[in-house]
């Protein structure tokens, strides 16, 4: 796949780019769910996989301020259960990424952010899901596989991740320091394949050294925020605009599969 070298001299890139940050931050901040934009933000104005290996550098300097601050509340048996099978499907997601063409990649990350999207937005208006309980481990390994899957492909490893620990109802800091640590460790184990696919470019790692301000900045003010801001409003607009941009990362691909 042709990486663009433009990208840090074209300002929609930036213009796209550091909301896009700034939404990450909020989420591993501890607004849990933000981050699901930020790719599909991106990668609507340079290819997806590039997209990804600009974010995950910020990411991993995110992860680290989400971790210091909730390391002491997080539960050990979600850690147990769901990083083996996240660890599988990120292997799984390396093989996927180097032998598919990158339309169907785009196809992958804009039907994941439309799901996601209409559900949250059933769920914040009212709509009901399963009857809450605790699904079974071998649920939760699959939806780690999954997770880590998904979270190669596009770092879009929330929603599996949310099917297996929401119905939990887990206390909010717990919940909040399980989904730090989760995805710090697979962040973290993502590294090699991006090195083995090339993705750390000189041209990459530059943008992502740029954003690297905003991506520290908005996770810490997602962590000042967390507990002292109802953001239900803001979910709903944010689902609203993940699934709008599932919506044109979908039709683009489907475009580029029909030409």
């Amino acid at each position: 796949m042709a990486i663009d070298t433009t990208i840090i001299h074209d300002p929609l890139f930036w213009l796209l780019g550091i909301p896009a940050v700034v939404l990450m931050g909020l989420g591993k901040g501890g607004f849990i769910g933000f981050g699901t934009l930020a790719m599909p933000m991106i990668a609507l104005v340079v290819p997806p996989v590039q997209a990804a290996a600009i974010v995950l550098p910020l990411l991993i300097v995110q992860d680290a301020v989400g971790v210091w601050a909730f390391r002491r509340t997080w539960d050990r048996h979600i850690m147990l259960v769901m990083v083996p099978g996240a660890a599988i499907g990120i292997l799984l997601g390396y093989l996927f990424a180097a032998s598919l063409p990158e339309t169907w990649i785009l196809l992958a990350l804009g039907l994941i952010s439309i799901l996601f999207g209409v559900q949250r937005l059933w769920i914040e208006r009212g709509g009901k899901i399963a009857p809450s309980q605790v699904l079974p481990d071998w649920v939760g390994v699959l939806c780690g596989t999954a997770s880590g899957l998904t979270s190669q492909i596009a770092h879009a490893g929330a929603p599996p991740y949310q099917l297996w620990v929401f119905p939990q109802k887990l206390p909010r800091d717990v919940l909040v320091g399980t989904t730090a640590i989760f995805f710090a460790l697979i962040n973290w184990i993502k590294v090699p394949a991006y090195v083995a696919l090339g993705q750390f470019t000189p041209v990459n790692l530059l943008a992502s050294a740029a954003l690297l301000p905003v991506a520290i900045l908005s996770t810490f003010a997602g962590v000042r925020l967390v507990r002292s801001i109802d953001a239900e409003r803001f979910y709903t607009i944010v689902y609203a605009l993940t699934a709008l941009v599932g919506v044109k990362l979908t039709w683009d691909a489907v475009a580029g599969l029909l030409a």
